[in-house]
């Protein structure tokens, strides 16, 4: 007689998910999500990766994390144009999601519905410390929600946000370790004070 677990028949049965990793910059986020998508290809699963375009700091056509590991991906301008890129797909990645439109919500909800895996990663605050863009609905949705943090720059605690180092007030600022840091909450919080002296 063969037993099988919850998880042996989660993996024998085509089921749809959501899973969202989230945090700061510098936390891991696109190294955590190319880990789990090179996982998925080395099962033989058919494997496909967007980003969207306005992401070009370290490669057009790759997903890149800050330790330059990489995996190829398609950049598309809308979330719809990946319900009209995938075909005979099994797991769909996502990166950078806070640039998406809010259309991504429906777009995952559809993929996962049709009994694909949907891993998101993306920023869940954007230097102010508010949501950004559609992840928080999209943590709201997910399965499974996975919160990786950077260390403080300042005290080595956890982080807790990408404080922006350089003037500006626009949302998106594409940028790297000259104008972000991560900071716990503390650090922050002293660095605004700072900030206003």
């Amino acid at each position: 007689m063969v037993v099988f677990s919850e998880d042996h028949k989660a993996e024998t049965c085509r089921r749809g998910r959501i899973e969202v990793i989230c945090g700061s910059m510098f936390s891991g986020k696109t190294e955590e999500l190319i880990r789990r998508l090179k996982r998925a290809t080395f099962a033989k699963q058919q494997v496909e990766i967007f980003k969207p375009t306005v992401d070009t700091r370290y490669s057009e056509e790759e997903v890149v994390s800050h330790d330059n590991n990489s995996i190829p991906s398609t950049p598309v301008a809308t979330s719809q144009e990946i319900l009209q890129l995938i075909t005979e797909i099994d797991v769909v990645g996502i990166d950078e999601a806070q640039f998406f439109d809010e259309g991504l919500i429906q777009v995952c909800n559809k993929l996962a519905n049709n009994g694909i895996r949907v891993i998101i990663a993306g920023l869940d605050m954007d230097f102010k410390g508010l949501p950004f863009g559609p992840m928080p609905a999209l943590c709201a949705i997910a399965d499974e929600v996975t919160k990786v943090h950077a260390v403080c720059v300042k005290c080595g605690d956890l982080a807790y946000i990408s404080h922006r180092t350089v003037p500006g007030e626009k949302q998106v600022l594409l940028g790297e370790k000259q104008e972000y840091e991560p900071l716990c909450r503390c650090c922050y919080q002293k660095a605004l004070k700072d900030e206003k002296k």
